[in-house]
């Protein structure tokens, strides 16, 4: 049964059992789902367990890849989880792929609705899931429907306060009363034990402050139980399993009517798909469906924290899923659950908001889609012909959703000229990731003036037009394109949109670009300094990411006599041109920036300016690169007070060998990545320094003799990952190595040998500053 936490299990297993991760030597977790492609998710589990060859699988056919896939299970102890498997097919199309019996420690664990897979197990034990009791549903219920509710009571009882509703007396009291309590366990009912609909219908409850609002939710399921739709048909002749579903759809229906399409949106996203939340918002912002009207501190609420306070409330219902976290703790990724996607796209279907075309499917048709508004697109390079673009007159959104490894080589050339031209009242165009080779943004896409958001990362493009001038609504304009012949022209009529509040820029391109009318702006992505008036950046006031590329010469006179102050800017990259060893890095722009969270610094730094960090509270992630500081600077670093993330890179300092962190030295990171970092020899913990990490990475610092000293005191670190490294420094944290007693007490270990060749190739990359700086900026980026 589909929600009955197989999946939630297996991630348990997988990521946080310490006795697990001790065990294996390295991990790998793939999604088979119903559309199983056997050599891509063996590929997919071949780049997770071996990272370091990822460029050459691409090259590999399938047989190569299960040769390749059972040697690595032979020689180390692996745990690859195949997730929800749906047939005996897929399994088949797979299971060359694993080697079995006495010749392999590795091992598989697979989870299945269906029990004719689950006996594939021959010699394995297949565990199957239970109902909870009732006394296991409650338990579950009341976690999330009473806890919950006491956690978020201040923000509800605020939200009825500026509405002018009396907050009834008996809610400020915690407990639950009978009454709720005999609500609450005839309900659980219907929810036949399934751990999802329990925590759904427990997160619908959440909100529910009065015994009345109950009443009314059980008087609802009921309604749903009797009424029945087309949501029970997984569940035919198992009629309490069937009110699950229910559940579901009364949730939806309880939404508030500002966060049904927000909901329904999320339809667009492939199964197990993470949905990146910061793309989510721009979505659906450029939809209409956020809008700003109350006042905070005088001033108007920003659209991307309304967007991202709706995201906290559906996933406070239980019907969004967490991913993962970014630095500041706030919500990075997230999607949603097989059965809670299934029930988005019936209401999706039954509401005409929402069509999804597979191109793999053959029976896909053009008439299926003539009066659909938006329109989500899947497939492969072999099936893209199977869209053929016809004029619609309905139509607002077209997001495709291709692997951006594979894409689409042999599209047809005029295929976007035809999207063009077709679909005249677009306001969305996701167009990632799917052109490979010389493609032209044809002229007439200044047709599409009604366009919000127009996204063109990762295409192969060849040339951007003037006529983008045109598309004065735009709110998300990203160009992160691949320019087929070196740098591409980016014509300078973007001034003209002065609605936009996101902007990211090629990595390299040419053509000076006036952007002082871009008073809206938040995100400004990969502007060269070179190619664009600074003064300009004194205008853009409302900046909260801001990454500039190339040469900052007299950048730090004109921000003095300037003055800027950005006090919304939270991201900040600066990264100088590694060939111009006569830039430094303008300080004075960072410590202008009061709030910043984010700093990625690259590029030569004077040893004093660091200094005013200190007192910097909101800073949580930094990167170092190239910047050539003194032993003196790391004990600046050490006192940034909140730290969590630090990487130090390719000679951050210069000619350093040996490092000491005090025994108070960076209370609060959580993470330490030492990368390229080819002066290091050794490093030291004092007792009591770095209290808080819990993952360590060390990569290609090629004369660090051993993991530091004092680290077998740091009891918290969870993760200890060595990548690069030569097979003598590997050979000590093994078992009976030298330094096994400083890392026995880590739960995992993941050690990644390169071959001499290999890492010889590595040693010289990190030593030509150019590619050492692509590479890393890939990673960060």
């Amino acid at each position: 049964m589909g929600g009955s936490g197989n999946t939630t299990l297996a991630k348990q297993v997988y990521g946080h059992n310490e006795d697990v991760k001790r065990h294996f030597d390295c991990f790998a977790w793939v999604c088979v789902s119903q559309q199983c492609q056997g050599k891509e998710v063996l590929e997919d589990i071949l780049n997770q367990l071996t990272p370091d060859i990822k460029d050459k699988t691409k090259e590999m056919d399938k047989n190569q890849i299960v040769e390749k896939l059972c040697s690595i299970q032979k020689e180390k102890k692996c745990l690859v989880v195949l997730d929800d498997v749906w047939t005996r097919n897929a399994w088949d199309s797979l299971k060359s792929g694993f080697p079995r019996g006495a010749e392999t420690k590795s091992r598989i664990l697979l989870t299945t609705r269906k029990k004719d897979v689950a006996e594939i197990a021959e010699n394995g034990v297949v565990h199957e899931s239970r109902a909870l009791d009732d006394k296991e549903s409650w338990e579950l219920f009341k976690k999330i429907a009473i806890s919950g509710r006491d956690q978020t009571k201040s923000e509800i009882d605020a939200e009825k306060e500026e509405q002018g509703k009396k907050i009834p007396q008996h809610c400020a009291d915690s407990k639950i009363d009978a009454e709720k309590e005999t609500l609450g366990k005839k309900m659980l009912q219907h929810c036949a034990g399934l751990p999802l609909a329990i925590t759904v219908l427990a997160g619908l409850l959440a909100r529910k402050v009065t015994v009345e609002e109950w009443k009314t939710v059980y008087e609802n399921v009921d309604v749903y139980i009797r009424r029945g739709t087309n949501l029970d048909q997984e569940y035919k002749g198992h009629q309490e399993r069937a009110g699950a579903s229910w559940v579901l759809a009364l949730s939806y229906d309880d939404l508030p009517y500002r966060l049904k399409p927000c909901f329904l949106y999320l339809g667009h996203f492939p199964e197990d798909y993470e949905i990146p939340v910061k793309r989510l918002a721009q979505l659906w912002i450029a939809e209409g469906f956020i809008s700003s009207g109350s006042q905070r501190h005088g001033s108007v609420e920003v659209l991307e924290d309304v967007a991202y306070a709706c995201l906290i409330e559906l996933v406070e219902r239980c019907m969004v899923q967490v991913g993962t976290l970014g630095s500041t703790k706030k919500i990075k990724t997230c999607h949603l659950h097989d059965l809670m996607r299934d029930m988005c796209l019936l209401k999706a279907e039954e509401e005409n908001f929402l069509h999804i075309v597979n191109f793999t499917d053959t029976k896909t048709k053009a008439a299926t889609i003539s009066k659909v508004r938006r329109l989500g697109g899947y497939g492969e390079e072999k099936c893209v012909d199977r869209f053929a673009p016809t004029r619609n007159d309905h139509l607002r959104s077209l997001l495709f959703f291709v692997d951006p490894e594979y894409g689409f080589s042999n599209w047809k050339k005029n295929f976007l000229r035809s999207v063009v031209c077709n679909f005249k009242l677009l306001r969305v165009l996701k167009f990632e990731g799917i052109c490979r080779g010389e493609v032209e943004l044809p002229g007439n896409v200044g047709n599409l003036v009604h366009l919000r958001f127009l996204s063109l990362r990762e295409c192969e493009v060849s040339r951007l037009p003037s006529s983008l001038g045109n598309l004065v609504c735009l709110q998300t304009l990203d160009l992160r394109v691949f320019a087929f012949l070196g740098k591409i022209k980016v014509p300078n009529v973007i001034w003209k949109m002065k609605e936009l509040r996101h902007l990211y820029l090629p990595i390299e391109y040419r053509g000076k670009l006036k952007l002082a009318t871009l008073g809206n702006l938040q995100s400004l992505v990969n502007v060269a300094v070179a190619d664009c008036d600074l003064t300009h950046l004194a205008e853009l006031t409302n900046l909260r990411k801001l990454l500039i590329r190339g040469g900052v010469k007299n950048m730090e006179e004109m921000l003095k006599s300037t003055g800027i102050t950005f006090n919304h800017l939270r991201s900040l990259s600066l990264s100088l041109r590694v060939d111009d060893d006569d830039e430094v890095i303008p300080m004075n722009m960072v410590l202008s920036c009061p709030r910043i969270y984010k700093l990625h610094l690259g590029g030569r730094i004077r040893e004093q300016s660091l200094e005013g960090l200190q007192g910097y509270e909101n800073l949580t992630k930094m990167s170092l690169w190239l910047t050539g500081l003194q032993l003196e600077s790391l004990k600046i670093l050490e006192k940034i007070p909140n730290l969590r993330i630090l990487y130090l890179c390719a000679d951050a300092l210069e000619n350093v060998a040996e490092v000491v962190v005090s025994e108070e030295g960076y209370p609060n990171l959580e993470f330490l990545g030492l990368f390229g970092w080819t002066a290091l020899e050794s490093w030291r913990i004092e007792k009591g320094g770095m209290p808080s990490l819990r993952r360590l990475s060390i990569s290609y610092c090629s004369e660090l003799r051993a993991v530091p000293e004092g680290l077998e005191n740091v009891t918290t670190l969870k993760e200890l990952t060595i990548h690069g490294m030569d097979r003598g420094f590997c050979s000590r944290v093994g078992e009976g190595g030298e330094d096994f007693y400083k890392i026995q007490h880590v739960p995992s270990l993941l050690i990644t040998l390169l071959k001499r060749q290999q890492m010889d190739i590595h040693t010289q990359l990190i030593t030509k500053k150019q590619k050492a700086a692509s590479t890393f900026l890939k990673i960060w980026f």
